[in-house]
């Protein structure tokens, strides 16, 4: 069987079609660079591509895509380089089974079985069956080291790896596919259509979020209007390192999340939104108030920019398309603490919510209403805890804004997930919002 090999800068998701056709020596040479380029094996007179290979060395990442006969994507593979450049971990897959010729691409009704790896053997298989019985099964991949890593090729001797998907017994013969002159690179942005290295969750409105007058949606409602933040207290850290975790999980190692900021008091705060909605029960239009964040208010000085702290087992290498880090938490708690005074901050709060022992100094109950719950102090440091409130059990991210200068401003973190922005406009805010 022939299979034509071509190359481009990229590669068109609507389109299902390369996007600047570059020769093989210019790929060749983005490969040595690092730059990304994608590689497309085309049976003659097939429409869709048998496979299409993504390649972004920068970004540790080799992408491989292969098709069907109607162009339904049925098998995505994310390899990952790591630490040795002579291999690549099998990071992530994703294989659709289509029922019928008449099942879209990615149809939430298609059977798919999901694996989930990692370097040090960590794995997971999930099973998303449909139909009667449905559900999801999860088990351990049990791989073999073979499995879970692939030999890395030079340029120009990869295999056709889905070979076999497409019922390949004898090694298929390449040809380079023609490429017009005038298609070698040039400048201009990637449109939006085409695929990009995969990226973890990016931080989204989040100043915005303290900015009364914004007008955002959680998706659910509409229209919602940010309004005052609410000043709660503050939160001492004299050893000069705040801690963000969740306080009701296992802290042998230590707080999940730890952020440097300068030794002090600083104050402590909730965005919130205000926004109406239909009361069934009441049978009329109610209007109410919801905090949307908390954060520690490092500086008065505007955030330019907001990242995604990270644990210390966290490795930005891995991450997968809006994959996010943080803290976790089985009983839907959060807190900020000096890390400094970490052990007695949580011992006194295990004492004096967990165990229920009244009368410990140190310890407080907080009953404002805000989404802060306990205080504790440790006496010897002046080092402070604070707990809150989230909206659920699971994993929740912790953003960190700086500074033009690098500095940090805030560290936020949202309640109730990222909301988006509404386009301003002229006049006066909703009554929901007035």
């Amino acid at each position: 069987m022939v299979v034509e090999v071509g190359y481009a800068q990229a590669w068109d998701l609507e389109a299902c079609a390369p996007w600047r056709p570059i020769s093989a020596e210019a790929a060749r040479k983005r490969d040595a660079a690092g730059l990304s380029y994608v590689v497309v094996y085309r049976e003659p007179g097939r429409e869709a591509p048998l496979e299409v290979r993504l390649v972004s060395w920068r970004d540790h990442y080799v992408g491989l895509w292969v098709y069907d006969a109607q162009g339904r994507r049925t098998y995505d593979l994310d390899m990952r380089l790591l630490d040795d450049p002579s291999r690549l971990l099998r990071r992530y897959s994703v294989a659709w089974h289509y029922t019928g010729s008449e099942m879209a691409e990615f149809d939430k009704a298609c059977p798919r079985i999901t694996v989930d790896l990692f370097p040090d053997g960590r794995g997971r298989r999930t099973e998303e069956r449909q139909g009667q019985g449905g559900g999801s099964y999860v088990t351990s991949p049990g791989l073999l080291e073979d499995e879970r890593w692939m030999v890395r090729p030079a340029f120009g001797e990869w295999p056709l790896l889905s070979a076999q998907v497409h019922g390949l017994i004898e090694p298929p013969t390449f040809e380079a596919a023609e490429v017009a002159e005038a298609a070698e690179p040039g400048g201009g942005d990637v449109p939006a259509t085409c695929w990009r290295p995969p990226r973890p969750a990016q931080p989204g409105p989040i100043s915005e979020l303290f900015r009364p007058g914004v007008r955002v949606t959680d998706g659910y409602h509409p229209e919602m209007a940010v309004v005052e933040p609410r000043r709660v207290g503050s939160l001492r850290i004299p050893s000069g390192l705040l801690a963000v975790s969740g306080p009701d999980t296992d802290h042998g190692d230590g707080p999940r999340i730890t952020v440097p900021v300068p030794p002090g008091e600083y104050v402590l705060d909730e965005a919130r939104v205000r926004f109406s909605y239909h009361c069934e029960w009441r049978d009329a239009e109610v209007a109410t108030t919801e905090p949307t964040a908390v954060r520690v208010l490092v500086s008065e000085t505007p955030a330019a920019t907001w990242e995604m702290a990270l644990g210390p087992d966290d490795d930005p290498r891995l991450f997968i398309e809006k994959q996010i880090a943080g803290f976790d938490t089985d009983g839907a708690t959060g807190c900020f603490a000096d890390a400094g005074a970490w052990e007695p901050l949580i011992a006194l709060f295990e004492r004096g919510l967990i165990r229920g022992e009244s009368g410990l100094d140190g310890y407080e109950d907080i009953d404002d209403g805000s989404m802060f719950m306990q205080r504790t102090r440790d006496e010897a440091s002046g080092g402070e805890l604070r707990s809150f409130a989230t909206t659920g059990d699971g994993t929740y991210p912790v953003w960190v804004g700086r500074s033009e200068a690098g500095e940090v401003v805030g560290v936020v973190v949202l309640v109730e997930g990222m909301p988006e922005l509404l386009p301003e406009r002229a006049g006066k805010l909703t009554d929901a919002a007035a």
